[in-house]
């Protein structure tokens, strides 16, 4: 029911609209009434109607600066002025006040419901367009968020000019410019030990607490770096900087400290640049310290503040003061189970920098090789790997450690990469069944209107996020692009190959709104469904 509210300073007048129009039938609630300007205007700002229907002349405040006054504040608020004057110039000065209707007393029955059915369908059209808005926006968000992470990853890898990252920046209506940069690198995921669909909505609802405390402030730009890991971008003056990285800091802890039975969590912070043509820098050092994850799975934030002092004068110690529990295969597993292939000198850095001086010993040196060769046969078994494919491969890497001089940190990131190889056809034979799975029930239901990204990705047996992931990644498009495209195309076939109308074609390929249908429609293809047609015709 839309609420509308009368201003009159005739009571006879005004007790004859509240209580002979029947307001309900033309879908309006009369919400309150004033004898004039003054006393309407609080009660306005309090109600906020849809519509106001005010005198032109009344004491203390009359009509038209009221309605000066409401449209200022409310834009949106539907104008009807009653006049006993039939003269141009107040007509006038309504059009310039932004008025919607201009009526002579005295007015019949009629006249007013006309009136107010014209004003009712003007006012819902409107909702109508902001709620598409609304609905498009959030269909769209998840293409901006795949856009955004592309258009990261090349500043962070140093592939595009200053001048470029500008450029897309202004195309992606991002606000970049600053005196001071910095980078978060963050990862909240279950403990696989606790994993369960409760976890799961607990899971979601930290990461969403997390994501709402950046993209509520300006200074933060949120995205997506990889299937597991969120960046952060921090801009801001010098002076703000430091400021900035422990706020964010704390709310991470606030916010995943109470779950730690539950949850995994860890942040790493880089070094903070004073030119966008560092960050690739700001992201080395990040990245670095974010792969002391694994190896230091107690240590939530990651900064070369924490690392030097939990680090210091480790890298000297001998064999007997070497601490074994930091050379866990499980941490070698865990590893290859989560980490990306980007991160592998950085991890194998951070594993070796605590035994360093030990592998000057022959004998700890090949114990360290069969400790990593043990992690790594022992995780390819847990994926399912072929036996006779992985042990040609890692044999081959095996080849450079023959000789008393050859380079274990090599032999090492070999085995890693030739492990995440492997790991990584096994997945990709796995996500590629499973998004050949996820096509395959798009195709069959694109024209049901209860399509979601969490329907198809229950109905397939995988989590939303890592369908969505696996999606873009392939597909090289969302979920909602590819699910709207087909449903277009299909419309467009119908359109110029049927005589259905918009209602019918909507309905047809899945839209139970033909409003928000033709809605879509245009924003894709320039023009309304009917226009199409017409123009495909001629």
């Amino acid at each position: 029911m839309l609420k509308v509210f009368l201003v009159e300073d005739e009571s006879v007048i005004r007790e004859g609209f509240r209580d002979k129009i029947p307001w309900e039938q033309y879908g309006f609630q009369l919400v309150g009434e004033a004898g004039d300007g003054e006393m309407a205007l609080p009660m306005i700002r309090k109600l906020k109607p849809d519509l106001l229907i005010t005198d032109i002349k009344m004491p203390f405040m009359d009509g038209l600066s009221l309605s000066e006054i409401v449209k200022e504040e409310f834009p949106k608020i539907k104008i009807i002025i009653i006049s006993g004057y039939d003269d141009f110039e107040y007509a006038r000065q309504a059009i310039k006040a932004g008025v919607d209707q201009y009526l002579l007393k005295p007015i019949t029955r009629t006249t007013l419901r006309g009136v107010l059915l014209e004003m009712k369908e003007k006012i819902e059209q409107g909702m109508e367009q902001k709620d598409y808005q609304a609905q498009y926006q959030d269909e769209v968000q998840e293409f901006e968020q795949f856009s955004l992470r592309r258009f990261f990853e090349k500043i962070l890898e140093g592939k595009l000019s200053v001048k470029e990252i500008y450029e897309e920046a202004a195309a992606q209506s991002l606000q970049l410019t600053a005196s001071c940069y910095n980078l978060l690198l963050f990862s909240i995921y279950e403990k696989a030990e606790v994993s369960s669909r409760e976890s799961r909505e607990r899971l979601i609802r930290k990461q969403e607490e997390v994501f709402h405390y950046f993209l509520r402030h300006p200074q933060y730009i949120l995205f997506r770096f990889n299937v597991s890991c969120y960046g952060v971008l921090i801009k801001s003056e010098r002076s703000q900087m430091e400021e900035l990285t422990e706020n964010s800091l704390a709310h991470l802890k606030k916010v995943c400290t109470p779950e730690e039975d539950h949850l995994e969590w860890y942040v790493a912070v880089g070094t903070e640049v004073e030119r966008l043509s560092m960050l690739p820098q700001c992201y080395k050092d990040a990245n670095h310290y974010f792969a002391y994850r694994f190896i230091k799975p107690g240590l939530h934030v990651l900064s070369e503040t924490t690392l030097s002092d939990c680090l210091a004068g480790q890298g000297e110690k001998n064999i007997g003061t070497v601490d074994f529990m930091q050379m866990d295969p499980e941490i070698i597993r865990d590893f290859l189970s989560r980490g990306e292939d980007k991160e592998i000198h950085d991890f194998v850095e951070s594993y070796l920098y605590n035994i360093q001086n030990a592998l000057k010993s022959s004998m700890f040196r090949s114990y360290v090789i069969l400790n990593i060769r043990f992690a790594v046969v022992a995780f390819l078994e847990s994926i399912g790997a072929d036996q006779a494919e992985y042990l040609e491969e890692i044999e081959h890497a095996v080849q450079m450690i023959r000789s008393e001089d050859s380079e274990i940190f090599e032999y090492f990131a070999g085995m890693l990469e030739t492990a995440m190889g492997i790991r990584d056809r096994i997945n990709s034979c796995q996500g590629g069944k499973m998004l050949k799975k996820a096509l395959d029930y798009i195709d069959d239901h694109y024209d049901c209107d209860t399509l979601s990204l969490n329907l198809v990705a229950e109905n397939i047996g995988m989590s939303a996020s890592y369908l969505s992931a696996i999606f873009s990644q392939n597909m090289q498009k969302t979920f909602v692009e590819y699910v709207t495209e087909k449903r277009i195309e299909k419309a467009k076939k119908l359109l110029k190959q049927t005589d259905k109308n918009s209602g019918e074609i909507a309905k047809e390929v899945g839209y139970k709104d033909s409003h928000y249908f033709s809605f879509v429609f245009k924003k894709l293809q320039g023009c309304s469904p009917r226009e199409y047609r017409a123009e495909k015709k001629h």
